[in-house]
């Protein structure tokens, strides 16, 4: 396949230890408290985690999420092309929206989730940060020649989540980029369009990983500090860490890579069973499409799972779960909800045992912490729909 911008330094990017993002020097010095993650230094909070929770829930939260890859691809075929490696319906995408897919090898492994978007012509992929790298080489093996990729590396990625998301990036009076295309206010759940703010350019879908309403916001970097400036200007809004990312996730039930998900997992056992569409699971044609399938026939062995605890311990990642002396699953997130005021856990269980209100024990530091299985998500959704 080809490529108009790449080269071979994109695959040693963390040679020299954590790199700096395009808003690093913005975030310490409004008292981000930064980590390395997934290859870059990061703010995992500012304020403290719960009340960055809680602000998000209840206002809007800006988190910086240019980590992620984002990747464009064009050519001629390139739906089909992306299809012969997705199980989604790319050729169906209308213009403008974006859906959920997997990344997935050859045995139906998970080994990416991802948003794609149908820009006209162009299809743009957000890939997670930490396997960016080996998603890139992954496709570049795999797709044909024909296909140009696209890795958009001087963009930065905002996310603005919350129920006051829209309010705030109203109050910006972003412009559509050209005649016709619906304004910002007119975007639903899962759909996207190309905007000017101040005479920049902004790629934004109405999207997000925290299960409230929000918006994604592709920018150049060169913009991206003027962008967020002029946000948290704003009384709704407020910088939001890695921390409280994690933990809106967890209660919204989306599963992480890299822990919920990962090479081992399949989309049956994951309850991503939505990402098959109804051609592909008629048609196949996708990486590990048989056993995925007969698995969506038969039924999965395993099962993703929430798991509500009792008392305020938290079950961690790798903690066991038991029916009495059997151990019967694995938790693969887990923490305490600022929400909901207790413990929440997602563990792929046994699929004899997944059923709503089994009641189970998680073993975490030597202790049997009592939990049931609940309904995921923990918290409901509220996307603007």
């Amino acid at each position: 396949m080809s490529e108009d911008q790449s080269n071979d330094n994109d695959i040693a990017e963390d040679q020299h230890g954590p790199q700096a993002l395009p808003l690093d020097a913005w975030h310490r010095a409004r008292g981000g408290r930064m980590v390395a993650f997934a290859g870059y230094h990061m703010p995992v909070q500012y304020e403290g985690i719960i009340a960055e929770h809680l602000w998000t829930r209840e206002n809007a939260g800006l988190f910086d999420v240019s980590h992620m890859g984002q990747l464009e691809f064009s050519g001629e075929g390139v739906a089909e092309a992306l299809e012969a490696l997705l199980p989604g319906d790319i050729s169906a995408l209308k213009p403008g929206r974006l859906r959920y897919s997997l990344l997935l090898d050859e045995n139906g492994g998970i080994l990416d989730d991802l948003m794609i978007t149908n820009r006209g012509g162009e299809y743009y992929m957000v890939v997670n940060g930490a396997t960016k790298w080996d998603d890139i080489g992954h496709l570049r093996e795999h797709l044909p020649d024909e296909i140009t990729m696209t890795h958009l590396d001087e963009h930065a990625l905002l996310a603005l989540q919350g129920p006051k998301a829209a309010e705030a990036l109203a109050k910006l009076c972003l412009e559509p980029a050209f005649p016709g295309m619906p304004k910002l206010d007119d975007l639903k759940f899962m759909q996207s369009g190309p905007f000017f703010w101040d005479g920049r350019p902004l790629g934004v879908s109405r999207s997000g990983y925290t299960g409230e309403d929000g918006f994604e916001i592709s920018v150049r970097g060169e913009d991206v500090e003027a962008l967020a400036e002029a946000l948290v200007a704003l009384d709704l809004v407020r910088p939001i860490g890695l921390g409280a990312r994690d933990s809106l996730r967890l209660e919204a039930g989306l599963p992480l890579y890299g822990h919920d998900l990962t090479p081992e997992t399949d989309p049956i056992s994951a309850d991503l069973g939505f990402a098959i569409s109804k051609r592909r699971r008629a048609e196949g044609g996708f990486p590990g499409a048989e056993r995925i399938l007969a698995l969506r026939e038969s039924g999965a062995p395993k099962k993703r799972v929430g798991l509500a605890l009792e008392g305020r311990m938290a079950a961690r990642e790798g903690a066991t779960v038991h029916l009495g002396d059997a151990e019967i699953g694995v938790v693969t997130s887990g923490g305490f909800s600022p929400s909901l005021q207790h413990p929440i856990a997602m563990a792929y269980v046994d699929a004899a045992y997944a059923g709503e209100g089994t009641a189970l024990e998680i073993e975490a530091r030597g202790k049997r912490l009592p939990a049931r299985v609940v309904p995921l998500p923990f918290l409901p959704h509220r996307y603007y729909r």
